[in-house]
């Protein structure tokens, strides 16, 4: 499937970013405050294999601070959170059903179609956000934050929270 109205400009700048040519492009799905492209919805195939990592974050600020969070530990001390509180184990499960679903929403018959003929189809049915099967694990937070910056969702709030705090 071609790149969906995004222009030249759009897709220099996205190339930059990723410091590559982007495969599977579709979209972008956020931009930062200036209009830059922030997050790329990228195709659920990419060279004919299942791709379930539906949003890309490509903020280099943005990511520059997650790789820091991440670095400092971030990941594990929300994941020690995430293992106490049932609710925001339940609120995270959710989040990847939501994702699920908005992945298939985007998903084109075509390429249904062709993951359900190779049996392939549960890499995406089976999997959340960043490709993630077990709903109780975060893994990474940019991908976390990218499908945040698209429809909020219970990490990407903590990430918030988590600047904020250090921001006060």
């Amino acid at each position: 499937m071609p790149q969906m109205n995004i222009d030249a400009t759009t897709l220099a700048t996205i190339t930059e970013r990723l410091g590559r040519e982007p495969r599977g492009l579709r979209a972008v799905a956020a931009r930062d405050a200036a209009g830059e492209p922030a997050v790329i919805r990228v195709a659920s195939v990419v060279d004919g294999r299942p791709f379930p990592t539906l949003f890309w974050l490509i903020d280099p600020v943005l990511n520059y601070r997650i790789d820091r969070a991440e670095a400092g530990g971030l990941i594990a001390d929300l994941q020690a959170r995430v293992d106490a509180e049932p609710g925001l184990a339940a609120a995270m499960a959710g989040d990847h059903r939501r994702h699920i679903a908005l992945r298939e929403q985007h998903l084109a018959p075509a390429e249904r179609e062709l993951l359900e003929a190779r049996g392939q189809w549960a890499a995406l049915a089976e999997r959340g956000i960043g490709g993630i099967a077990d709903f109780r694990r975060i893994r990474c937070l940019h991908t976390w934050y990218a499908a945040h910056l698209v429809e909020p969702n219970t990490i990407g709030g903590l990430l918030d929270a988590h600047w904020a705090a250090q921001a006060a």
